[in-house]
């Protein structure tokens, strides 16, 4: 047993198809059409894609004045590699005993880390972070403030997020530990619910709340260059896990050597109708006001409506091996997420695209039809 591939990693990544003691400790590069399904490197291109398309945004905002969208494309990397290392190896950190093995990636095009970092997770972080506040910006809701609009990318990010995480696992792009009773239940369908409330959602918002604040409030954010915009850059990457790990408390209090499973179900599923009743409502009483929004970038008009498409057809295509699951196994031996909360993230998500449309038909102060 090496000290990357424990029994495990081994097991979870057999499941995938692979063995964890054949990789590459620092960067591997395959053939993309020989993965081991068509639907990966279409996850990559579109990810990857999006993550280039969002750094040419953020780079002209930057230049225009604003480096809010700059400092949110590297803060989530400086969050990444303060996160991840911990969650890949947690034997390296001292954290075996809290947290064990947790998950898996595939084999994609390029990998990382002993094959556990793919390229495109690293580019969904700057991506995922742009598409939710670029959407809430140019919808104006950030004129209500930090709080009102970072709480709306936490929404924003759980409905588009979903669509993808729901999937992943019947696709085999990742595997979770089923048997890491501590970290991965209880889950919902396919999906901790720890992931899908403090990653899917609490990360991305409470990291926002920490750029918006540092780089962008009050005045002046114009002179914020070099090593001053580096400093708040770092800091709030930094910041951003313990900030997230205080949501985790409430669920964690039903810990311990014998978890009560249930409670923290309960607990997880509350915390997560919050952000879906707080998000929603914040998002419909800001449209309600009829303000003029910002103007629409090409960015917010083309990416969130790619992704979501994209992630349409990729769930066309898993759609009858999943209608032909035995009790949430496919007959790949894959483990289907959420068809209904999948359908709501997706009426979420294409809510928020016709919000961020149909604000701009009817200007405030617009006559006629």
């Amino acid at each position: 047993m090496s000290a990357t591939c424990d029994d495990a990693a081994e097991q979870v990544t057999r499941q995938l198809g692979f063995d964890c003691h054949d990789v590459s400790p620092v960067i591997s590069v395959r053939n993309p059409f020989d993965l081991a399904s068509w639907t990966m490197p279409v996850l990559e291109l579109l990810i990857i894609v999006g993550a280039i398309f969002a750094l040419v945004h953020a780079v002209r905002r930057f230049r225009g004045g604003d480096p809010i969208n700059l400092a949110l494309w590297f803060a989530p990397l400086v969050y990444l590699f303060v996160t991840e290392p911990p969650l890949y190896f947690p034997e390296w950190f001292g954290l075996d005993q809290q947290f064990g093995f947790i998950f898996a990636h595939n084999l994609f095009t390029v990998q990382f880390m002993w094959d556990r970092l793919p390229l495109y997770i690293i580019a969904i972080y700057p991506a995922l972070t742009q598409l939710a506040y670029e959407l809430v910006r140019v919808l104006g809701v950030f004129r209500r403030g930090a709080l009102a609009g970072s709480i709306a990318v936490a929404f924003v990010c759980q409905v588009f997020y979903e669509v993808f995480d729901q999937l992943g696992p019947q696709l085999k792009w990742w595997a979770w530990n089923d048997a890491n009773q501590d970290v991965n239940h209880p889950m919902f369908a396919s999906v901790p619910m720890n992931s899908m409330v403090l990653f899917a959602s609490v990360s991305f918002g409470v990291m926002t709340w920490l750029v918006v604040r540092l780089v962008g409030a009050t005045t002046g954010a114009e002179s914020r260059r070099g090593w001053s915009l580096t400093w708040r850059i770092v800091l709030a990457g930094v910041l951003a896990p313990p900030a997230m790990s205080l949501f985790g408390i409430p669920s964690s209090i039903f810990g311990g050597d014998t978890p009560n499973v249930t409670a923290q179900a309960w607990v997880l599923g509350i915390e997560l109708g919050l952000i879906w009743i707080a998000g929603a409502w914040i998002l419909v009483t800001h449209l309600r006001r009829r303000e003029e929004p910002e103007p629409l970038t090409p960015f917010a008009k083309i990416y969130p409506a790619a992704y979501l498409a994209v992630m349409a057809v990729l769930w066309v295509s898993a759609l009858p091996a999943f209608l032909d699951a035995k009790d949430g196994i496919t007959s790949d031996g894959t483990p289907i997420g959420s068809g209904l909360y999948t359908i709501a993230c997706f009426i979420g998500a294409t809510a928020v695209l016709a919000a961020l449309n149909a604000n701009r038909r009817v200007p405030v102060g617009a006559t006629g039809s």
